[in-house]
């Protein structure tokens, strides 16, 4: 999947935005608070509905403007060229057209339109709380498979309202109040953890692979599926009814915290190195290294999977690496058939890395000369 153009209109600093994309990598850079992330966020929003800068739509709408609206148009090997645009309206919300026809979801475009990005708080991956890692996990999964997604808004969805219920009644739910959640919950949480499972026995591979492309030392790492029960069978029924019991069997503490304690929701992913905790033990340099391997296997599992090359998005990603290891990255990101978006505050970061001369990638200065008209 390539990226040939992006339009925006009152996104972040952009007024109004027209960039065009090369087909290969394509290096964003320019003074700061000129709007390189932005070009990054709006492209991630094009492809997945939501940023990954912050959670807030309202913080994506530039000062004083009624909505904003992001527009890309893709090309693709193996199926039809497609135009997405998303638009949002305080108050409204979010609405996605794919080539002029509205979606009925957000999340009925996510998988269509592969993303990998990378960026400075991706470091919350290795020393952050579990709730970042399962992000990482479900972006992943809901790219790969529109039924883990579908199953995975039903579960929160149950949970929510199970939540409401319990905080509402203030210790006074009644089995039969829960009875309704807590099979919803069940159905689609068991199929989301079988599916966990299975993920974790493939990925392994992928990750050994990028670690040995960032690194080269004879380290291992590895990751540890920790659900919200040790010992789960691998059976979807056995899962099921694993999961019953212990929705009843934590009823009680669920009401007086007025919280589900128990689910996928609360499940663990450890990272390791060799048999060292990466949270706990690994040193600064192993977590960044830890975390750009990660997302390149991201990267490589998508595309083995979805048999689509994803759109890599690096956003401020080198200031901290060594000249062999951008050099590294540069070797990977211009492999034909891979197109990558990066930022950086000057146009050496690859200069000679990358030879520019020979076409297929580009080096765009992002500056307020590009806040002109794009109709």
């Amino acid at each position: 999947m390539r990226i040939r153009s992006l339009r925006l209109v009152d996104f972040r600093a952009h007024a109004a935005t027209r960039v065009s994309f090369t087909p290969g990598l394509n290096l964003l850079h320019g003074a700061n608070g000129t709007g390189k992330t932005n070009v990054l966020e709006a492209v991630h929003y094009c492809c997945l509905g939501k940023s990954f800068v912050t959670s807030n739509d309202q913080y994506a709408l530039r000062r004083g403007a009624r909505f904003f609206e992001v527009e890309a148009d893709f090309s693709f090997d193996s199926r039809s060229d497609a135009t997405v645009r998303l638009t949002y309206v305080p108050g409204e919300g979010k609405r996605l057209a794919v080539n002029g026809a509205p979606l009925d979801r957000l999340s009925d475009a996510v998988g269509r339109f592969p993303v990998v990005s990378i960026a400075p708080d991706d470091h919350r991956l290795t020393d952050g709380g579990p709730e970042e890692r399962r992000r990482f996990l479900d972006t992943i999964l809901c790219q790969e498979s529109p039924t883990y997604l579908d199953h995975l808004v039903r579960y929160r969805r149950a949970l929510r309202q199970r939540n409401e219920l319990l905080a509402r009644q203030a210790g006074r739910a009644t089995d039969a109040m829960l009875d309704a959640w807590d099979a919803e919950l069940v159905r689609h949480g068991a199929r989301i953890t079988l599916r966990r499972m299975e993920f974790f026995d493939r990925f392994d591979t992928f990750l050994g692979e990028s670690w040995r492309l960032v690194d080269g030392r004879t380290e291992r790492p590895t990751l540890r599926y920790r659900p919200f029960a040790p010992g789960l069978p691998t059976d979807e029924a056995e899962v099921a009814a694993a999961f019953a019991d212990l929705l009843r069997d934590r009823a009680q503490g669920d009401r007086e915290r007025g919280l589900t304690h128990t689910g996928p929701h609360r499940d663990e992913i450890v990272f390791r190195l060799d048999d060292l905790e990466v949270r706990r033990y690994a040193s600064h340099g192993q977590h960044r290294t830890f975390v750009l391997a990660l997302r390149l296997a991201q990267f490589f599992y998508l595309a083995d999977r979805l048999g689509e090359t994803p759109l890599f998005l690096l956003d401020d990603v080198f200031d901290t690496l060594d000249p062999d290891r951008i050099n590294l990255f540069a070797g990977l990101l211009t492999q034909p058939g891979r197109q990558s978006l990066v930022t950086a505050a000057h146009d050496g970061l690859f200069r000679d890395a990358v030879d520019w001369a020979a076409g297929g990638h580009s080096a765009l200065l992002i500056s307020e000369t590009l806040n002109a008209d794009a109709p």
